[in-house]
């Protein structure tokens, strides 16, 4: 099976930051931590192929749609394998319900037959190695070495995490992966998988894309260039 190359590694190329913007970033994360003690991978699994393949079918979709269509699925094909002796056209039914489908469906009989084939039969735990695998860019595989292996390669940006990043001041960039840099280069590596989670919960609960009400909250007014900026045309 031909294997395609890697991405670029983020880590090759970290940015220096100041002490003023570390600090910074460590109140950040103390003052998240603090307001989201549970924060964690809102996806539902409990293997960690089932984690591939529902951060596969994420994309472009919601994760409560994909929390929707994944227990039939799981049921219906309970295991690598299983997948693996499937045809897109088995799992189609499935996940019409989500965006892209068809490709999506591809995606993940490919890559469970390349973990069948290639990797034995277990996900692989590397980052090179997942990025082998159809429908695999470094978010999806930085979302499965950080909660399914507990390993800290990266930082997943999604739509959350970069427009957060930005206005927080975190990052100027606006590629997820210029953003996953300046984070790794903010935050201690063994907080990066926890990062996202946490930024994600605020993205979710309070600094919407297109709210007003992050001006009056605390995280905001202290760290948000935006909130800031609405507060002041008042």
């Amino acid at each position: 099976m031909r294997l395609k190359p890697s991405s670029t590694n983020p880590s090759q190329s970290l940015k220096r930051k100041s002490p003023l913007q570390i600090d910074r970033a460590k109140r950040l994360w103390k003052a998240l931590s603090l307001r989201y003690p549970d924060a964690h991978c809102a996806l539902n699994w409990s293997q960690p192929h089932e984690l591939l393949i529902a951060t596969i079918l994420s994309a472009q979709s919601t994760d409560v749609g994909v929390n929707k269509a994944t227990p039939a699925l799981f049921k219906a094909f309970p295991s690598i394998e299983a997948f693996a002796k499937g045809e897109p056209s088995d799992i189609e039914p499935f996940v019409k319900t989500l965006n892209f489908w068809r490709n999506k469906a591809k995606a993940v009989v490919e890559s469970m037959k390349m973990i069948q084939e290639v990797y034995g039969g277990k996900v692989p735990s590397t980052m090179d190695e997942l990025l082998q695998l159809r429908g695999v860019a470094r978010k999806t595989a930085n979302v499965v070495l950080g909660n399914a292996f507990d390993m800290n390669e990266g930082v997943v940006v999604d739509t959350h995490v970069g427009r957060l990043s930005q206005r927080f001041a975190l990052t100027r960039e606006s590629d997820p992966v210029k953003v996953e840099q300046d984070l790794m280069a903010l935050f201690p590596r063994k907080n990066w998988c926890q990062l996202s989670h946490l930024l994600i919960a605020h993205g979710r609960a309070v600094c919407k894309a297109r709210s007003n009400s992050c001006s009056d909250d605390a995280i905001c007014k202290e760290f948000c260039c935006e909130a800031k900026r609405k507060r002041s045309i008042r």
